[in-house]
């Protein structure tokens, strides 16, 4: 599917912009834990990785491509590299060859997406070595999903971490959710999942997705969603260096242990560290921590920003929740960027979507997808520009 920008900028650490590839350190999280999980057994919510890797990129949404790595809920980590460069990769579906239950067959979904102790078990599954493509918000705008896959690879030739708010809004959250847990149950180890707040049944019952599910299907099927947000991971580090997450930082953060210990399934609740994680932005004129516009949780400055980098020994945060214009937008000195994957984002926005990609040698760029409907314009304008050169009269 067309659409994609060939426009591809790469960036140094120091935050020139140039033509060849930067030596920003690969970040990437997934769900984590040991063992297998279940509602009675919940499992922490971070997941580390080792940054002794050599494997193909990998992308995001807000989208990172990121190297060959390990994901534990401990660092370092040590585990078996898979080899992610298969050609198998999977054919995008269509709509109708989701498994969408319907009102009238309420069981007609497939059960190994929407069992949630199965989706909870794989959640909670630790990966071995693999690489991993970062995303940020996609909002149910499913088409451009398949567009960003297009652009990236499909799954498992590329591996993938998102950074949350997969639905409300948009048109299509059942099937951009759908295909994302059929694809993280088809390759557990190279498609990660993170938590945004919109993984909330208090937000998503407001903006959308609770009244598609009824519209398109039936309130149960909304409840088993509810039930699998709550056992998403919340951040995750990518070789010691990156780490990533839905929201921002908060003032409860201050160990990964405070995150490791958080217990899932877990609601988002009104306030403390795993509403922080979800809801929380940078500000630039914010000193420190202020009370955030939105109403919930607090917007963070830059000092807190370059604090919490030094605290920990990362070198960037990697985060989502907010539109930004060209798909990705740094702040403080390039030691933390948002990245938005839903371009034209609800129709009512011009911005375009990124997707970051680290390689192997956790060098990264951002490639960049166009509103659907500029790329439209542009192909109608070609097609109606007069032929180039002199015409040859016919006789």
């Amino acid at each position: 599917m067309g659409g994609q920008s060939s426009k591809k900028e790469e960036l140094s650490r120091s935050g020139s912009r140039r033509g060849t590839q930067s030596t920003l350190p690969a970040v990437l999280a997934s769900s984590n834990s040991s063992s297998s999980s279940s509602t009675s057994n919940p499992q922490p919510v971070l997941v580390s990785s080792s940054a002794n890797s050599t494997a193909n990129p990998a992308r995001s949404s807000g989208i990172i491509h990121s190297s060959q790595i390990t994901l534990n809920d401990a660092a370092p980590i040590n585990g078996t590299v898979l080899n992610s460069t298969t050609s198998n990769t999977m054919s995008p579906p269509t709509a109708s060859s989701l498994p969408i239950p319907h009102a009238s067959n309420p069981t007609s979904t497939t059960t190994s997406v929407t069992n949630p102790q199965l989706i909870i078990q794989i959640l909670s599954k630790t990966p071995a070595d693999s690489e991993l493509s970062p995303s940020g918000d996609i909002h149910g705008q499913y088409e451009d999903l398949l567009r960003i896959f297009d652009m990236t690879g499909y799954p498992p030739a590329s591996n993938y971490l998102f950074l949350g708010d997969y639905v409300d809004r948009g048109k299509q959250s059942l099937e951009t959710i759908l295909l994302l847990l059929c694809y993280k149950v088809k390759y557990p180890e190279n498609f990660f999942i993170l938590r945004g707040n919109h993984e909330s049944a208090s937000v998503n019952r407001v903006y959308g997705f609770y009244d598609e599910c009824k519209r398109r299907a039936n309130l149960k099927i909304w409840k088993v969603f509810t039930d699998v947000f709550n056992c998403m991971p919340l951040a995750g580090v990518v070789a010691g260096k990156i780490f990533c997450v839905h929201g921002g930082l908060s003032p409860k953060l201050n160990t990964m242990d405070d995150i490791r210990k958080v217990a899932r399934p877990t609601d988002i609740p009104d306030f403390g560290l795993v509403n922080d994680l979800l809801w929380s932005d940078p500000s630039e004129i914010a000193p420190e921590w202020e009370d955030n516009e939105r109403g919930v949780s607090y917007c963070f400055g830059k000092a807190i920003v370059t604090e919490f980098l030094a605290k920990h020994d990362f070198d960037l945060v990697c985060r989502a929740h907010m539109v930004v214009e060209e798909g990705y937008e740094f702040f403080n000195d390039r030691t933390l960027v948002t990245i938005f994957s839903a371009p034209n984002y609800c129709g009512e926005f011009d911005n375009k979507g990124g997707v970051m990609s680290v390689n192997d040698e956790l060098l990264c760029a951002f490639e960049i997808l166009q509103p659907l409907s500029m790329v439209k314009a542009n192909i109608k304008a070609k097609r109606k520009s007069p032929p180039l050169g002199p015409t040859k009269a016919v006789n």
